[in-house]
């Protein structure tokens, strides 16, 4: 079951929404929220697989939310939600940590594909905005500072294990961080990547 929180300000979208992912009974929609800082509490609380995430909110919008999320539960991943098309808001998503990026007028199934896409860990891109999505995965984000700490000891020869030990986290985080790092640094492994922060990393 792939559990869901819904962040939208408006409660009958969020309440559309839950009932089309429900409908083949793989999704379960455990919360909604209408802003971008409700969704942070909730996914503390809930731990989810997936935030759907809307981008224009009150409070905090969706970019801020998101990457208030995968700062604070790297293993969650956000698919945005929304209507704008523009590529500077799909650049700032993505740069945000965004794993896909769908339209609100998306088919229902559709959408639940690109929910189960997401939880994989693929990046579902609606086909109307990847000419402006794609230029942007081209320019990676900065390393957070616990990604950077993660790739050191993975230098060091550490295993996954040892890592969540040494920085007090959940083996499940360090392997999340991982395969953002190995996004973020165009690598495959972790030879690769160890290889890549003994020559980056100060």
């Amino acid at each position: 079951m792939i559990r869901v929180i819904v962040v939208d300000d408006h409660a009958m979208v969020r309440e559309g929404l839950a009932s089309v992912l429900a409908a083949d009974g793989d999704i379960e929609v455990v919360a909604g929220a209408a802003n971008g800082a409700e969704a942070l509490e909730l996914v503390a609380g809930q731990q989810p697989d997936v935030v759907v995430m809307d981008l224009s909110m009150p409070v905090m919008d969706g970019v801020a939310a998101t990457r208030a999320v995968r700062e604070a539960t790297p293993e969650t991943r956000v698919l945005v939600l929304t209507s704008f098309t523009d590529r500077e808001r799909v650049r700032r998503a993505l740069e945000a940590g965004a794993t896909g990026y769908q339209l609100k007028d998306a088919e229902p199934a559709d959408l639940r594909a690109a929910v189960r896409a997401v939880a994989a860990g693929h990046a579902p891109l609606d086909p109307r905005i990847a000419t402006a999505l794609l230029p942007a995965a081209s320019v990676p984000r900065q390393l957070s500072d616990r990604e950077r700490e993660v790739l050191s000891l993975v230098a060091e020869g550490l295993a996954n294990k040892q890592i969540a030990t040494r920085l007090g986290i959940a083996e499940r985080t360090v392997k999340a961080h991982l395969g953002s790092i190995f996004r973020e640094i165009g690598v495959a492994d972790r030879t690769s990547a160890a290889l890549w922060a003994r020559e980056h990393l100060e």
